[in-house]
């Protein structure tokens, strides 16, 4: 963009105004996607989704017997708050299936010290006997070939649960799904029931992964504007990719079955972003036959907060780099498909494309969208600024911008839909500074979207020292 800007001024100009039109019609597009997944979110809740399953079940003879499935909820954690803990918890106990096919594992990590094994010890106490299986367990530190994280200690609990639980009880693998929560992940009563449902009657369900909408709102109301727009900014794009599975991949909290976990040898142990990586894993080993199935239905994590303002945005910046860090997939991805001859070449290249297309788009569009745009009127010189483009180049983008300004407006009205319970504290009139906050997405996208995953992927092909550690984000409750 600079370089040309000076020697092609004119070109880029046009190049510019081409970009905004077609950000427009995404805009548009991805719009229509945030509506349908949003209308189906809330059908989906009106639902009484155990009498659907027992129904289904019982009608259907070529179905697995719902009463056989189990549900394996797995707790990684560091040193987050008991409270917080206590919650996620609570939320499985209000849950309308029945608790004798629920198995839970807490799994703390060795370096999070006294704290962690604390929480465990009151957990222990409160919930033990509750479920059919409550098993906590401590993730050792310095293992050979690990990177301290979620994805070694998911190896960690999987690993003993099936040791000490699944195996000598005997439970039947293809009967188990898993689910992998952030410790602060809140569940409806419904949400066990939905994902069963989806479960046993998935055409392919030992080859499917089965992804919520995350909604990062258990405190939304403590959190600043600029967290919100960035929280719900998440939540919106993984709706728009609900209206899409055949590009969904799995992200933060989702469910896969254990059958096929035990069959790929469990999550890597050497990376960060393990919530994607399961399913290019799952891709590769299975020749490209998997696939991710929508659940268009909530589950609700907390928003980035911290006590403090500068600490909130820098957890924020730290939160979004960490999910950009999802670029080590690409190489992961790239390897896998020249290894694995069975894939088919269309596969092969639909999700290359798609994937690479994504993260690029992620690390520039924003930029060339919000801040690059005046180049040529910077550096494009006399000849190109006394021209009849350069004149209206500035009103043909900002008549763009204003078209496509549309699509921030649905999404603010969306958010107010999505918000949970208000507070005491809260007006009616807070409403409207809940959809004034929309005026800070361009400078979200930039400073919390494109920056954090330009870092990420300069930081991928530097490699060494540059390298990316799994970062925890810190839980914050007032």
């Amino acid at each position: 963009m600079f370089l040309f800007s000076w020697l092609v001024p004119s070109w880029v100009a046009v190049f510019i105004i081409l970009f905004d039109i077609y950000w427009l019609l995404k805009t548009i597009y991805l719009s229509f996607h945030l509506r349908q997944t949003f209308n189906e979110l809330k059908k989906n809740l009106k639902i009484d989704w155990l009498s659907k399953l027992k129904l289904l079940s019982s009608s259907n003879k070529n179905l697995p017997d719902w009463g056989n499935i189990y549900h394996l909820i797995l707790f990684p954690f560091f040193d987050e708050p008991y409270e917080v803990v206590k919650e996620s918890f609570e939320g499985i106990i209000n849950s309308n299936y029945p608790k004798e096919k629920i198995i839970i594992v807490l799994g703390s990590e060795e370096r999070a010290g006294d704290s962690a094994q604390e929480t465990i010890k009151k957990i222990k106490s409160e919930f033990q006997g509750k479920f059919a299986g409550l098993l906590t367990t401590t993730h050792p530190s310095n293992l050979i070939g690990e990177i301290p994280g979620k994805g070694s200690n998911e190896t960690w609990m999987a690993k003993k649960v099936k040791e000490l639980i699944i195996d000598p009880q005997k439970i039947p693998y293809e009967n188990i799904i898993v689910s992998v929560f952030d410790i602060d992940t809140k569940i409806s009563p419904e949400y066990f029931s939905i994902l069963a449902y989806n479960f046993i009657s998935a055409p392919d369900r030992q080859h499917s992964s089965y992804q919520p909408i995350p909604l990062f709102i258990n405190n939304i109301f403590q959190a600043p504007a600029l967290a919100r727009v960035v929280s719900f900014s998440t939540t919106f794009w993984q709706m728009m990719q609900q209206a899409r599975p055949e590009r969904l991949t799995t992200f933060s909290s989702h469910s896969v079955p254990f059958k096929s976990l035990v069959e790929i040898g469990f999550w890597e142990t050497d990376l960060v972003s393990e919530d994607s990586r399961i399913f290019w894993q799952c891709l590769i080993h299975y020749h490209g036959k998997w696939n991710v199935i929508p659940l268009n239905y909530p589950i609700s994590m907390d928003a980035n907060v911290a006590p403090k303002f500068l600490k909130t945005m820098k957890n924020l910046y730290k939160q979004q780099r960490r999910w950009a860090w999802g670029s080590e997939n690409v190489p992961y991805m790239l390897n896998g498909f020249l290894k694995n001859k069975l894939i088919p070449l269309k596969t092969k290249l639909y999700w290359a494309l798609n994937t690479i297309e994504g993260y690029h788009s992620w690390s520039t569009n924003s930029l060339l969208i919000f801040a690059l745009g005046w180049l040529p009127l910077l550096l494009g010189g006399d000849s190109f600024n006394y021209s009849l483009l350069s004149y209206s180049l500035p009103e043909i983008t900002r008549f763009i911008m204003t078209l496509a300004s549309i699509g921030i407006i649905s999404s603010a009205i969306v958010s107010v839909f999505l918000l949970p319970p208000a507070p005491k504290w809260f007006r009616f009139y807070h409403y409207f500074f809940y959809l004034l906050q929309w005026i800070f997405m361009p400078l979200t996208l930039i400073i919390f979207g494109s920056l954090p995953a330009i870092e990420a992927q300069t930081r991928l092909a530097l490699g060494g020292r540059f390298r990316l550690g799994f970062w925890v984000t810190p839980k914050f409750r007032d």
